[in-house]
């Protein structure tokens, strides 16, 4: 497998004005019912090609969630890695982020690396902190790749502990300050902050001023994309990517499923470009 640079990609899309990661939450059970047909190793493989053909001039980076792959064992894997292995052959120049959210020990951590970096070919991986730096290193020693750390998630609940107040600020604020200050040795760390919080995106992005912001929540969550914009965009108006899934890739069910989704991606990418 060719080597490639997650930060050079990025930056490439960042050059073209590209911002929006599409996810590929790609849910069997709502995937269109000509390809449900083909069963989860084929139909989920065949729904995401075709997303991907439709939206590769637009798309910034593609953000498969491990979860809606690993629920159907190994025929799940196989779609997994035939994504990333279509993505790599029809969008080259589009980095993958895994969305795993893992974090274990450091030894267990080694297997995570390998299935996601080597053998997946993952360009970037979605973590959680709460284990540590130290536990964490075989992700972050990976140079080449990007390694986006929650900090202040978009779901409803996340304040329960991520608003804690650690060293006379929320913990999110402590999470992001060390990233930046203490976890970013090989320029590869980022974070992930919701689009339903925009308050604490600009907090986030005050702290981390040269990190990239992963701001997922911008569809059916709700998030606003100008504020979301505004409030995570960096002084060299970069530095983030705003993230859709479901409102993209099951905006219509029928056939013509990919041509909609591509009709979404440009309006949230147009909107995009209007709040920079």
């Amino acid at each position: 497998m060719a080597l490639r640079d997650f930060k050079k990609l990025v930056s490439a899309k960042w050059d073209e004005g590209k911002f929006l990661c599409i996810g590929l939450d790609s849910d069997f059970r709502k995937i269109p019912e000509h390809l449900k047909k083909l069963g989860p190793r084929e139909g989920i493989t065949a729904f995401n090609v075709a997303l991907v053909e439709a939206t590769k001039d637009i798309a910034a980076a593609y953000k498969p969630n491990s979860a809606f792959y690993e629920a159907h064992g190994e025929d799940g894997w196989a779609a997994l890695s035939a994504t990333c292995e279509e993505i790599r052959a029809l969008a080259p120049d589009i980095p993958i982020i895994l969305d795993a959210k893992r974090g274990d020990i450091g030894n267990t951590n080694d297997g995570y690396v390998t299935a996601i970096f080597d053998l997946l070919g993952a360009d970037a991986v979605t973590v959680h902190p709460y284990m540590g730096k130290v536990s964490l290193s075989p992700f972050l020693e990976r140079k080449e790749k990007g390694v986006i750390v929650l900090c202040r998630t978009s779901n409803g609940g996340s304040g329960e502990f991520q608003n804690l107040i650690a060293k006379d600020e929320p913990l999110y604020k402590t999470i992001a300050r060390n990233i930046s200050e203490k976890w970013n040795d090989n320029g590869n760390c980022g974070l992930v902050v919701g689009a339903t919080y925009p308050k604490e995106i600009a907090e986030v992005r005050a702290v981390a001023k040269k990190l990239p912001i992963l701001v997922p929540g911008i569809g059916m969550q709700g998030g606003d994309i100008e504020k979301s914009v505004q409030a995570a965009v960096d002084a060299e108006g970069r530095g983030m990517w705003l993230s859709a899934s479901r409102s993209v890739i099951f905006a219509a069910s029928g056939e013509n499923f990919a041509e909609r989704a591509r009709e979404c991606a440009q309006d949230i990418h147009s909107a995009i470009q209007k709040a920079l």
